[in-house]
């Protein structure tokens, strides 16, 4: 099953494959299989986030954003082995996007977290 994300001038995302703390905004339509999905969680921001566009500008993502978040299974992950100051260790990282759905867009996230819930079986 898959989930389209649409571009929006008010949908922010972020992930791991980028630098740490880089968020771009969604400039394009693109797909995300959920059967590939390990954990999603949904949360609203209580307090501003600093975080830097793709030029390095800073970004401030405003109180009351809405957030998805989704950590892909372990098919998705990479392997560090070997960091400096630990040997013989090795690291794995889940993939994950975090997608950053401002204040003045709300129907997106509804629209999106609606998708996802009928998915859902609750016992």
């Amino acid at each position: 099953m898959f989930i389209k994300i649409k571009k929006n001038c008010g949908i922010l995302m972020e992930n791991n494959a980028m630098d740490q703390g880089i968020v771009v905004p969604v400039s394009s339509n693109f797909l995300i299989n959920l059967n590939q999905v390990a954990e999603i969680s949904f949360y609203t921001l209580k307090e501003s986030k600093k975080r830097q566009n793709i030029d390095h500008a800073e970004l401030v993502i405003p109180t009351n954003t809405r957030v998805i978040h989704l950590t892909m299974d372990y098919r998705y992950e990479s392997h560090q082995e070997d960091r400096p100051g630990v040997f013989n260790r090795q690291v794995n990282q889940r993939a994950y996007y975090k997608l950053f759905f401002l204040p003045e867009c709300p129907g997106q996230y509804e629209e999106l977290r609606g998708y996802i819930e009928q998915q859902v079986l609750n016992l």
